[in-house]
């Protein structure tokens, strides 16, 4: 027993910032060979991709949101958000310092998210409660969170009416006219109204009633808002990492997503400026190259033998209700019941938590 505490004095203190796609598969790969810290505003792991589905089935989310000590037995975790960041600890909102040896941040965009699973999960009840109650739904955004959501509540509640604005020129516009037409037939084809080229301001719905950006007024019972959220690196504002930022905010790395003129410090997901579709599955790319690096590093390994992280031949899927979809491969644009098979019917959660050491499904208890 007292080898096995020497040996456990020993491991290098890693702390993750941001319990999301990337962070936590970060912090799930290390936790043996490391003393690791997560720091994560909330106690769980929602994933992101599923949430459309949640809503409006919300048993769902008893699988895509998942309790971080459920995957991170060994993992010592923070419920509060990151504040600061020095040479030598991490500062939190709750008034913690906690000393690293290295650090991976993967805070991603800035959410609004309660802290606790049960607080979570009654969140997609209500947001299922207030569609299954309501006859005209709005939702505002048209990219991939916007048109899976519209997929969602038109395959489960066909009858009801949906709107959907976006102020952009066509829908789902990170990729190409060809996959956004496709999209455009497909939620037309439901009775979708969907809305160009048009803004709505939320701050003047009264009533039910909103006016678009062109002046024409629309009447819904409840909305969503499903556009683009901030990077979530305001907090690296005046700390050792804020000339590091770009103008977009977000954090220069090198190939080894090692953050420029920080050895020891890393940063995978979307907080990063490497030039690719910001997508869940590249964020987990990151995260198992990072991993790579930093047991390589502990070892006391040569810098040289280092991972690279290149981008990959960029492949999308948007998902539209449970059978279709629509995918953006590198040579090929192609809707329907393929990408529907390939993503559509259970957005990749069984295979997301098996990544994760959990049962694909839940255990039965």
């Amino acid at each position: 027993m007292a080898k096995s505490r020497e040996e456990k004095k020993k491991k290098m203190r890693v702390v993750v910032i941001g319990g999301g796609v990337g962070g936590s598969i970060v912090a799930y790969s290390l936790q043996s060979v490391a003393d690791v810290v997560l720091i994560d505003q909330k106690e769980y792991y929602d994933i992101p991709w599923a949430s459309s589905r949640s809503m409006v089935e919300p048993s769902f989310a008893e699988r895509s949101v998942i309790n971080h000590i459920d995957y991170l037995p060994k993992v010592q975790i923070i419920a509060s958000s990151a504040t600061n960041i020095t040479d030598t600890d991490v500062t939190t909102e709750d008034g913690q310092k906690v000393a690293y040896d290295y650090v991976v941040i993967a805070t991603g965009h800035l959410e609004s998210a309660p802290k606790t699973k049960a607080e979570r999960l009654n969140e997609y009840k209500a947001d299922f409660e207030k569609i299954k109650s309501v006859n005209t739904v709005l939702i505002v955004g048209g990219g991939p969170t916007g048109v899976e959501l519209a997929g969602e509540i038109s395959f489960v509640f066909p009858d009801k009416k949906l709107i959907l604005v976006h102020r952009g020129p066509r829908l789902l516009e990170y990729i190409g006219s060809k996959a956004s037409q496709m999209a455009m037939d497909w939620l037309t084809a439901k009775k979708v109204d969907v809305i160009l080229d048009q803004s709505i301001n939320l701050n003047h719905l009264s009533g039910g009633v909103v006016q678009t950006s062109s002046g024409e007024t629309i009447k819904a019972d409840c909305h969503f808002v499903c556009t683009g959220k901030p990077i979530g690196s305001s907090w690296l504002n005046g700390s050792i990492l804020q000339n590091s930022l770009n103008i977009h905010g977000k954090l220069v790395v090198d190939q080894n997503l090692r953050i420029r003129g920080h050895k020891n410090i890393f940063a995978v997901g979307d907080i990063t400026d490497i030039k690719e579709i910001k997508q869940g599955y590249v964020a987990q790319k990151h995260a198992h190259v990072t991993a790579k690096n930093l047991k390589l590093l502990m070892n006391g390994e040569s810098e040289s033998k280092m991972a690279t992280y290149k981008p990959g031949c960029e492949m999308v899927i948007v998902s539209l209700g449970r059978k279709e979809g629509v995918a953006q491969f590198p040579l090929i644009t192609i809707g329907g019941y393929i990408p529907g098979k390939i993503k559509s019917e259970d957005l990749f959660v069984g295979r997301t938590r098996k990544q994760l050491g959990l049962n694909p499904y839940l255990d039965e208890k």
